[in-house]
Parts: C-alpha cells; sequence; structure tokens
C-alpha cells in the first residue's frame, strides 16, 4: 500500500510532467515508467523544492529537469556497474554519476533498467550506507577520534596555593 505522502509525490510529479509540455515531460514520464518497470517497490518522493526523488532502501536517483536536458542523477553512481556507458554527466565525484538526457536522444530501456536494479541492490545490500551522513553529522566509516590528551611533567600542575 503506498503511503500518503507518496501518493501526493506522484501527483506533484504528474503535474510537473504536465507542465513541462514539451519534450521534457514526455523524457521524464517515460523514465519514470522505466524506472518503475525495473522495480515495481520503487517510492516516489518530492524533494527539494521540486526534484522527483526515486527511493527503494534509499535514494535510487532523481530526475531532474533543465531547459536543454533531463538529468537522471544517482545518488550511488559511482558504485555501479555501467557496461553500457549510460553514464554521461557528474563523472569527476566519488559519489554520483548521472545520466543527461537531450532533446532527441533515445534511452537504452534495458540498460537502464540494469542500472535501477543495481541500484536497488546495493541499497539494499549495504543498509548503513543508504541514508548518507549529512553536513552537521558523521558519514559511515568518517568519524574522528578525539585526540588524546598529552601527559603532563608532574612538576608543572598549577600549584593553587600549596
Amino acid at each position: 500500500m503506498e503511503s500518503a505522502s507518496a501518493f501526493i509525490a506522484s501527483g506533484f510529479i504528474d503535474e510537473k510532467i504536465k507542465a513541462l509540455g514539451d519534450w521534457r515531460g514526455k523524457t521524464l514520464a517515460k523514465v519514470r515508467e522505466i524506472i518503475h518497470e525495473a522495480d515495481p517497490e520503487i517510492v516516489e518522493e518530492w524533494k527539494w523544492m521540486g526534484t522527483p526523488v526515486f527511493t527503494h532502501g534509499g535514494i535510487v536517483c532523481t530526475g531532474e529537469t533543465y531547459k536543454n536536458v533531463v538529468k537522471i542523477t544517482f545518488a550511488k553512481g559511482a558504485a555501479l556497474p555501467d557496461p553500457s556507458g549510460l553514464f554521461n554527466s557528474s563523472l569527476d565525484g566519488n559519489v554520483r554519476r548521472a545520466i543527461d538526457i537531450h532533446e532527441g536522444d533515445k534511452v537504452d530501456e534495458a540498460a537502464l533498467k540494469d542500472l535501477i536494479r543495481a541500484a536497488v541492490a546495493l541499497n539494499l545490500n549495504h543498509p548503513n550506507e543508504s541514508k548518507g551522513g549529512t553536513r552537521r553529522g558523521p558519514r559511515a566509516g568518517k568519524s574522528k577520534s578525539k585526540p588524546k590528551p598529552r601527559p603532563r611533567a608532574p612538576d608543572s600542575r598549577p600549584s593553587f596555593g600549596r
């Protein structure tokens, strides 16, 4: 059963596709369809002031639209196999990878489904890493240890009236 927030998010995504009214809306709708075909348990969310987000055990990908491109960003794309070479954007980072789809581009549906399934499997197989960290808190494996206090020489203590 879909949650109320997922239902609301789906409605927002429907409206965004309709409002675009051009190739970007059609492309986002097609990508959305492919995502759900790849994993029927994908949950749609609406985050960051209007970004469709597709989750299953953590963020799988986002569907952003810009003037000249529809960008599908995989939250942990750098860790995913991409034998078909779909990733063509955000290639320099250590975590994310993206697919920029321009007007007239044909989407390799089978390869995109493979990426979706691999992203879901990565989320489900590494649940502690699914949520990531925030700028306000440590990420898994990134916590800093406290510095050890330096020992003092016995006679260097303050006297305090001795």
